[in-house]
């Protein structure tokens, strides 16, 4: 069974327009993303989905593989399903290309379920929050998942609701509270039928687009890793991932 990560880039991000050039110690962003995922075992191929000419001249100057979509798409997840029907691929892994220090192995977390499981059709990743402030902060995605690690509900507001003050902190200690990595692995001719579906009321509400999985009834296997990503939202986030690198070097 074949397996494909695609990594989407868009040029124009509101924050922070032309991100995947922007450049961390000598190399464009996305290359960074994209030499991480080669390095994941369980990944065959890989490729960059973006939609800008500049984009696409950088990959293939670093040596990876690219392929240009329509500006028209409203998420990752429809810009990943334009290059995904082009392939011949059982499983697509959709890695955000705004994460340069992205480890391979939780690639490999992540698509281990679909090797044991054939029924099925989505993964993703938790992790463990262990700061209150990650708790409260909406741009911090919380998942709730059942005894056999499906989801149940992803929000941005925390759950589950726990009482405010030192009864929430104590909790934060005791109990297992997760934020969601949006890190996807999909069968392929599922993603190609969820990208078709309408957006949901919750999908809406909430501005997640994995919601929309969950209110047409698939389950989506949660899978607990213990690495960090660091995403790039800002030139800010930028400095501080150079000043990671500097120390994780030392």
């Amino acid at each position: 069974m074949k397996i494909i990560a695609v990594i989407p880039a868009r040029y124009g991000s509101t924050r922070f327009p032309g991100k995947p050039l922007a450049d961390l110690r000598g190399k464009p962003l996305i290359q960074w993303v994209y030499e991480g995922v080669k390095k994941a075992k369980r990944v065959d191929r890989v490729l960059v989905a973006t939609d800008d000419q500049r984009i696409l001249q950088a990959v293939r100057e670093f040596g990876g593989e690219v392929r240009m979509t329509s500006r028209r798409h409203r998420s990752g997840m429809e810009r990943v399903a334009q290059v995904a029907e082009e392939l011949t691929a059982g499983i697509i892994v959709n890695v955000q290309g705004d994460e340069p220090m992205i480890h391979p192995r939780m690639i490999d977390e992540a698509v281990l379920p679909f090797l044991k499981d054939r029924t099925l059709k989505m993964a993703t990743l938790k992790a463990r929050i262990k700061d209150l402030q990650e708790l409260i902060d909406p741009n911090v995605v919380k998942v709730v998942t059942d005894a056999q690690d499906f989801a149940l509900y992803f929000s941005r507001s925390p759950i589950p609701g726990l009482k405010e003050g030192t009864y929430l902190r104590r909790h934060l200690r005791l109990i297992n509270i997760y934020k969601h990595i949006g890190l996807y692995v999909y069968r392929r001719n599922f993603l190609l039928k969820l990208t078709k579906l309408k957006p949901t009321p919750l999908e809406r509400a909430e501005g997640l687009e994995q919601l929309r999985a969950l209110e047409n009834g698939c389950r989506i296997k949660v899978v607990t890793t213990r690495f960090e990503v660091v995403g790039v939202d800002t030139r800010g986030d930028l400095e501080r991932v150079k000043e990671q690198l500097k120390v994780d070097r030392k």
